[in-house]
């Protein structure tokens, strides 16, 4: 307790503390206590704090939610109405998609309530409450219900929510749950009550030509052009309370939605972001800096590049594997392009050094406090690398390749085909008829409409040696003995029988087996051993990791303990974890290198000059260009008469932010977020003020192509709009 004491003095900000301006995803909930209205203020937030959160009433924080399973959204109309990013959206949009329905490449706009379509498995997730709930842990602590090592665990926080929603005056509330997180690294706990939405269905999308121009080449990268955005609306039952799908199901009347601004944005006016960044590490050590490097980045480029290489050429081969694997593509693609970037940048930036001097700045803090804890954490972290770093590297290179690289068998329904056999061995019937009715789940999961047999061999023919070549041979699951010894080290000719013979190859072969399952026949299967042999040795790394990893958790607690004590009274801010943040700063250009200016804003000029109608990243639709030609850009336009399409701000943002809103100081949408720039890559690890900046989509430019490209004047008019 009495440490905890010294974290919450700690975290309590003087309010004209220095401190890099613009760093820090600050919890809502902490807001108050560590006074930071005044440096919002400051930066020019014109509005009450109070309106931005406060529990006792409706505040913006109603107007923002979780869209899907990684990004951000905000409503945007009386009715339900949800922005978020093209590429958030993209899942949906290409699980619509076909060949005769060609959304990715056409765009979709649905002009009435009766065209929007609804997309099973999408949510909406709002944040209802948070509460405080650091004392609850401490005093199971200390009651010793708990360790405090199992305070960071699932089960704990688990049981922990479930508990506390049982008590609460929202138990019995239609879609609501909750969630318990640790903060600072466990040196306080918050609860988080999520109310979800179930019917949501798809309303608006740019042409993947306006939605995701620039494509793979300028994803991270600024001067931006990309009218990054699609737009979804939420349904609810007559009463307004979440429901599945349900033809009788109503808009939802929003309780919060954000008025939207014309009046444009100038350098150095507010900005401000609320959304749920996904994760960052400020708080590593050198060491850790290292071990992400080299165990996570390094292994990630290697095997992404590796089957990317494989699905462009495929992709551009046919329009039925694009779209199959267009959603693929793009997810894996992102974070194969930002581990290469963040690996630059934390070389280019320094990080290394800064880190090393930080930890020789908390060596000294340790020394003066003469604190032991304090003095032997970053030891003993170092330690912590040096046993983890072959185990990570592996495991890495293991999921990479069989978990999200190789789709062939990848569903734990596989393990269907072990109770099978144990079903025919003891002859019990009822079990054989469940364990068959399970494969046939099973192999459905398989080949399902996104999913071409011969794309997936032709990665797994490059992976296979691949992950071989990278890793240790006791790293290595059981088949590879298989191509050893019966296929004489072919990787080509195990997976042409693995692709061609095995029961999960295809219809024909997985009919037959059903038709006649013996125990003999498993026990021959290429994919059931495949299959085993993946299952096994990922538990195997996974357990051997989990031994190495010891009590970092506890040692990165005190570490964190410890930094924030030694920069106080300046407010740090926790890591990100998908919780809603808040995050300000301002409009702003910046200098990426010497002799080189980037300004704040781009128009739909640079998408004529970078058009290339030989590079499908690059193509411009001939409607967009028509609308450029006659300058028909209605009240959306510049003074100077000009279209303005994306624009800088210093906002501190990471993945989970796409999609979030960036509001002027009046709590009016200006944009929407959906990417940080090349340079500062390394800002999930070190925030650099001068460097780091959010790429969003101008307001104008959506609204601009919604009504003039999209003809959707309906969306428009239900719109709060201020010019």
């Amino acid at each position: 307790m009495k440490k905890l004491k010294v974290l919450a003095l700690a975290l309590l900000c003087a309010a004209f503390s220095p401190a890099k301006a613009d760093e820090g995803m600050w919890l809502l909930q902490m807001m108050q206590e560590q006074n930071l209205a005044d440096r919002m203020k400051a930066q020019g937030l014109k509005i009450d704090i109070a309106s931005i959160y406060n529990p006792e009433q409706l505040t913006l924080k109603d107007a923002v939610g979780i869209f899907g399973g990684g990004c951000t959204g905000e409503i945007i109309s009386p009715n339900g109405l949800i922005l978020t990013n093209h590429h958030c959206g993209y899942g949906a949009i290409q699980q619509h998609s076909s060949v005769e329905h060609d959304y990715l490449t056409d765009g979709f706009w649905a002009k009435s309530y009766q065209e929007e379509i609804p997309t099973p498995g999408l949510t909406f997730r709002f944040v209802e409450r948070i509460v405080d709930v650091t004392e609850k842990v401490n005093e199971d602590v200390k009651k010793g219900k708990v360790t405090e090592a199992e305070t960071f665990g699932s089960k704990y926080l688990k049981e922990l929510a479930e508990k506390e929603l049982k008590k609460s005056d929202l138990k019995k509330a239609p879609g609501i749950t909750a969630q318990a997180l640790p903060f600072y690294e466990g040196n306080r706990f918050y609860l988080f009550y999520i109310k979800t939405y179930k019917d949501v269905r798809m309303v608006a999308a740019p042409p993947s030509s306006i939605g995701k121009f620039g494509g793979e080449t300028d994803n991270w990268m600024w001067p931006r052009h990309t009218c990054d955005f699609s737009i979804f609306r939420i349904y609810a039952d007559k009463d307004g309370n979440p429901a599945e799908y349900s033809k009788d199901n109503v808009p939802l009347k929003s309780k919060k939605y954000l008025t939207i601004s014309l009046k444009g944005l100038q350098e150095g006016d507010y900005a401000m972001i609320m959304g749920f960044p996904g994760s960052t590490s400020r708080y590593l050590t050198e060491s850790e800096v290292r071990l992400r490097m080299e165990a996570t980045n390094v292994p990630r480029i290697e095997v992404r590049e590796a089957r990317q290489n494989v699905l462009r050429k495929e992709m551009a081969a046919s329009d039925k594997v694009r779209i199959q694997y267009a959603s693929k593509f793009a997810g894996s693609s992102n974070y194969w392009k930002n581990s290469i970037g963040m690996n630059k940048a934390i070389v280019d930036n320094k990080v290394l050094e800064t880190k090393a001097e930080q930890e020789a700045k908390f060596a000294a803090f340790a020394k003066e406090k003469q604190n032991a804890d304090y003095a032997a954490v970053v030891g003993k972290i170092d330690e912590y690398v040096k046993r983890v770093t072959p185990l990570r590297t592996q495991l890495t290179y293991f999921t990479e390749t069989f978990r999200s690289g190789i789709e062939f068998t990848l569903t734990s329904k596989m393990e269907a085909l072990q109770d099978l056999a144990t079903a025919l061995q003891k002859n019990k019937k009822k079990d054989v008829e469940k364990a068959i009715a399970t494969l046939k789940e099973a192999y459905a999961d398989i080949h399902n409409k996104d999913y071409d047999h011969e794309v997936d061999r032709k990665v797994a023919k490059v992976l296979l040696p691949l992950y071989a070549e990278k890793v240790p041979a006791e790293a290595l699951p059981d088949f590879y003995q298989t191509v050893k010894n019966a296929f004489k080290g072919d990787y080509n000719a195990y997976v042409d029988a693995l692709y061609n013979n095995s029961i999960f190859a295809n219809e024909k072969n997985f009919n037959a087996f059903i038709e006649n399952p013996t125990v003999e026949a498993i026990n021959k299967d290429l994919s059931a051993e495949y299959a085993a042999a993946v299952s096994k040795k990922y538990k195997e790394l996974a357990d051997k990791l989990d031994q190495a990893n010891g009590d970092i958790n506890l040692l990165h607690k005190t570490y964190v303990r410890g930094l924030c004590e030694m920069y106080a009274p300046t407010p740090k801010a926790p890591d990100a974890n998908f919780t809603i943040r808040l995050t300000y700063g301002n409009v702003k250009a910046y200098d990426p290198k010497d002799g080189v200016h980037y300004k704040y804003y781009t128009t739909l000029k640079g998408v004529m000059e970078k058009e290339d109608p030989n590079n499908p990243e690059f193509v411009v639709p001939a409607k967009l260009k028509e609308l450029y030609a006659t300058k028909n850009y209605g009240r959306y336009a510049l003074p100077n008469g000009e279209m303005p399409t994306c624009f800088l701000t210093t906002n501190d943002i990471t993945g989970g932010n796409s999609g979030s809103p960036v509001m002027n100081g009046n709590g009016e949408l200006i944009g929407a977020a959906f990417d940080g720039n090349w340079e500062s890559l390394s800002g999930d690890i070190n925030f650099d003020n001068n460097l780091q900046r959010c790429i969003a989509v101008d307001i104008r430019y959506v609204l601009f192509i919604v009504e003039k490209l999209g003809g959707c004047k309906n969306l428009i008019d239900e719109m709060t709009i201020v010019e």
